[in-house]
């Protein structure tokens, strides 16, 4: 997950925390189950951007090594705690639509946008096409997980549910393994593929500052978790009425509108530093993201599930699949060369506008 712009940053969050009192009103004022639930999603995204910039600051105070660890751990903290919030009241069909929807999210809307906006500024950006290259193998990796128990299911008969849930388990552990896997081939041995340039990341005046005193950033980061969940519960109770009032499915709310809340700082990163010609980091953002949400959070929610005795396994829907490969497909494909244009965002986020309209009147 990356900081959010300093043009939107500490000052402006700050204003937009107001919408967290605000959701707690309009439940306790019991308004139209939409309005709060629609208020608890915007207070999200004030949350998620203070326990983004917590994290980062934390992570650049503790070592390139921890700070990377602390990241990929923390990077989807959002995304995490709504979906096992979401999961504790019996909605692991929606935590599962979320799963996709973020990814293709991040691969659509957010990288599309990046490119749109950067290519206007700067007519070709360019990024290393080696990273592009080790990031579609290991999508790819995460598409297999996700197409092989709906392979199971539809090439077997009589075929026992509890069957799936083991084999999800299984899987989940060999991802975290290859996850962790890639944050030592990322971190350590083959560093120089992925290093960024610091300056990209930090101005001169942030080097002449002070360092920041640790304890501060773990108190926003453990305060804004805390709050977190307690807005989730109130998106989740939100969510179940609003299902039933306003006719929505579960399947657009899942991939639409709760991946828009909890991935709203990464669109804005994404935007920010692709019209700052920072096209590498902008990549780095929105196709890591995804990665941690295939390859680290939903192995996890496996394994939560698991233990909370709701299980949850890898069995997913049909277009809710067809989407990922599609967003897989067209990111791999636009970003292999490792160069992007105004045009390729364009087709990024028309690809995505068609899939959002098509889970809108999906039955």
């Amino acid at each position: 997950m990356g900081t959010l712009p300093r043009e939107l940053g500490s000052k402006t969050v700050w204003w937009i925390l107001i919408l967290v009192p605000a959701s707690f009103l309009a439940e306790r004022l019991a308004l139209d189950p939409m309005a709060v639930f629609l208020i608890s999603g915007l207070a999200i995204i004030p949350i998620a951007a203070l326990i983004a910039e917590s994290t980062e600051t934390i992570a650049g105070e503790v070592g390139p090594t921890l700070g990377g660890l602390l990241n990929a751990t923390f990077g989807n903290a959002t995304e995490m705690i709504i979906s096992v919030v979401a999961l504790s009241q019996g909605l692991g069909d929606v935590v599962k639509a979320s799963i996709t929807g973020t990814i293709a999210a991040n691969l659509l809307l957010a990288l599309g946008a990046g490119m749109l906006l950067g290519g206007l500024k700067h007519r070709e950006q360019r990024f290393p096409s080696r990273v592009a290259r080790i990031n579609a193998s290991s999508l790819n990796l995460a598409l297999v997980v996700l197409l092989t128990p709906t392979a199971i299911h539809y090439t077997s008969s009589g075929l026992d549910p509890k069957l799936l849930d083991h084999f999800s388990l299984v899987a989940a552990g060999l991802l975290l393994m290859f996850y962790m896997l890639s944050l030592v081939f990322s971190m350590q041995n083959h560093r120089q593929l992925y290093e960024l340039d610091e300056a990209s990341l930090h101005s001169d005046e942030d080097a002449a500052k002070e360092q920041v005193a640790l304890w501060k950033p773990i108190l926003i980061l453990l305060a804004g978790s805390g709050l977190l969940v307690f807005v989730s519960e109130l998106l989740v109770d939100s969510l179940k009425l609003a299902i039933t009032s306003m006719g929505l499915t579960e399947l657009f709310i899942g991939v639409i509108l709760i991946p828009l809340f909890g991935g709203m700082v990464e669109y804005i990163t994404v935007a920010n530093f692709a019209m700052k010609n920072k096209m590498d980091l902008a990549v780095a953002v929105a196709v890591g993201s995804s990665l941690q949400i295939a390859m680290f959070v939903a192995p996890v929610l496996v394994i939560v599930g698991f233990l909370m005795g709701k299980p949850m396994n890898l069995e997913f829907h049909s277009f809710e699949l067809v989407a990922a490969v599609i967003a897989v497909g067209i990111a791999n494909s636009i970003s292999a060369d490792g160069r992007s244009n105004w045009l390729e965002g364009s087709l990024l986020l028309t690809t995505y506008g068609i899939l959002g309209t098509a889970f809108y009147f999906h039955p």
